[in-house]
């Protein structure tokens, strides 16, 4: 039986609200989008980030996400009832004033490390020298902090999805998630672009 932890401060329509797709970087927030999209909703995203060896699937991201702390939050009006993609980090920067459905994607963070790790080398790129023990706290930190930001946050309904789940009950997660945007999505097209094959830093059980 899945657990599903759902944090509901305020319950504003889904057509009132921005639909935010949240989580740290390779926690399956592209793959949550591209569920999204398939059930039936509009995403916002300018398409700069094309898809690659990371991401076949795509990015679905919005640049002007990354200048929220800079005060660029004019666009968030006219995403009410739309889907956008904003990392952990950036979630206190949204205004206060719009309602949010928060879709927030746990990912275990050996695996997350596994993923950003393997990224950086197919991109040719150094992954540092912190240690995976000093990320796996700052990540652990840093989720804490962001979940206790949400539960005071009025203007915010969340509901947390695993990562793992969705990729061994593609439906069930599907079924889960339209629920929590009041339904109408359409489950099997949700299910269906969840790819396993791509499930590849899976921590072994």
């Amino acid at each position: 039986m899945m657990t599903w932890k759902f944090i509901k401060p305020s319950a504003a329509p889904r057509s009132e609200s921005v639909i935010v797709v949240s989580g740290l970087p390779r926690s399956g927030t592209s793959m949550m989008m591209k569920m999204l999209v398939a059930g039936g909703l509009e995403v916002l995203t300018d398409g700069l980030r094309g898809a690659d060896e990371n991401n076949p699937k795509g990015y679905f991201e919005l640049e002007q996400v990354k200048q929220l702390p800079e005060g660029d939050t004019g666009w968030v009006q006219t995403a009410r009832g739309k889907v956008v993609k904003v990392i952990s980090y950036l979630l206190e920067y949204l205004p206060a004033e719009v309602p949010y459905r928060v879709i927030f994607m746990q990912r275990d963070l050996v695996e997350v490390l596994a993923s950003q790790k393997r990224m950086l080398e197919r991109d040719g790129k150094s992954e540092g020298s912190a240690r995976d023990e000093q990320m796996t706290e700052l990540y652990e930190k840093h989720l804490k902090q962001v979940e206790a930001w949400m539960r005071r946050q009025a203007n915010l309904q969340v509901l947390f999805v695993s990562h793992k789940v969705v990729m061994q009950s593609a439906l069930e997660a599907a079924e889960q998630v339209n629920r929590f945007l009041g339904g109408e999505l359409d489950t099997d097209a949700m299910a269906a672009v969840v790819d396993p094959a791509l499930y590849r830093e899976r921590k072994s059980d």
